[in-house]
């Protein structure tokens, strides 16, 4: 019988270099999409999915982590004396919302090592890894649980995927793969970033995984791979061939919150369905749509510049 998913790891040691200065003191993962940092939502997915133990991964600066998950007893006082009582169930929430554990990954060594980190905590099980730079709005059913549902099925390793487009597979990694049915994939290879015209497909892996344990004897010998790190998917390109592996085409709308035009496209995607602000941003919108417009009408002509 297949073991039922109950632990799950979310990597959180980066340095979000891509949004210097303001990750400088500030973890990425602590960016807010409206009223949430972007993490919480990745934490809601798992527990919606029937994660209970979550392990996020940290590093040097990433304190504000665990507090956000901790209950701030002055702030509680506080919010219960004003009577705010929406705020206050709000913040208690999520202090109680999983058994969220944290543990230093003391050197940046890539995805593959922060992985690596985790091994005490799963022990001999299956687990879920979950991305931050990758959010998967799903509301009726969390992309976690979709390959949840696959993994008691089949058995098998599964990855995340959604299709790209063929200009943006070198930032991802890309399956190779035979399909199916409407939504799996049974995997051939994984390639870490190819070059467009290497790519074996446009189906990239979206930062959701379902692995099994053995995964932690080829990491620990794995090698440092592309910029010298040690890459979680050349361990999966392993564990690929001693076990079989699938790909889950992933029902949601995919933010790549890791990228500054994905983080603000998330951020206008999920205020669009906020009742006290759907009204005020789609005025906005037209309103600039409208002023971008007529400005370019009124420009003078290149050569007058």
């Amino acid at each position: 019988m297949v073991s039922r998913i109950r632990k799950a790891i979310i990597p959180a040691a980066g340095f979000g270099t891509r949004f210097l200065p303001a990750t400088k003191a500030q973890p990425k993962e602590m960016l807010p999409l409206i009223n949430k940092p972007s993490i919480q939502y990745i934490v809601e997915e798992a527990i919606a999915s029937g994660i209970e133990d979550i392990l996020i991964i940290t590093g040097r600066n990433k304190r504000a982590i665990e507090d956000h998950f901790d209950h701030n007893i002055d702030l509680e006082y506080f919010l219960k004396k004003q009577g705010k009582w929406e705020e206050y169930e709000e913040v208690l929430k999520i202090a109680k919302m999983a058994d969220i554990h944290f543990i230093r990954q003391k050197e940046q060594n890539g995805l593959g090592h922060a992985v690596l980190c985790a091994r005490c905590f799963v022990g001999n099980e299956p687990f879920a890894v979950l991305l931050g730079d990758d959010i998967i709005d799903n509301p009726s059913r969390p992309a976690l649980l979709q390959m949840i549902e696959q993994f008691r099925t089949h058995g098998k390793t599964v990855v995340g995927v959604q299709p790209v487009l063929p200009e943006e597979v070198s930032k991802y990694g890309i399956i190779a793969g035979k399909r199916i049915d409407d939504h799996i994939y049974e995997l051939e290879d994984l390639v870490e970033k190819p070059d467009p015209d290497k790519a074996p497909s446009n189906l990239s892996i979206v930062g959701r995984y379902i692995i099994h344990p053995e995964i932690f004897d080829i990491l620990g010998e794995t090698k440092p791979g592309r910029g010298d790190e040690i890459q979680l998917t050349d361990a999966l390109r392993v564990l690929c061939r001693q076990q079989g592996m699938q790909a889950r085409i992933l029902q949601g709308d995919r933010h790549d919150i890791g990228d500054k035009w994905g983080y603000i496209k998330a951020i206008l995607s999920f205020a669009l369905r906020c009742d006290d602000l759907h009204d005020q941003l789609t005025a906005f919108l037209q309103e600039q749509a409208a002023f971008s417009s007529n400005n370019k009408n009124e420009q003078p002509p290149a050569e007058e510049w």
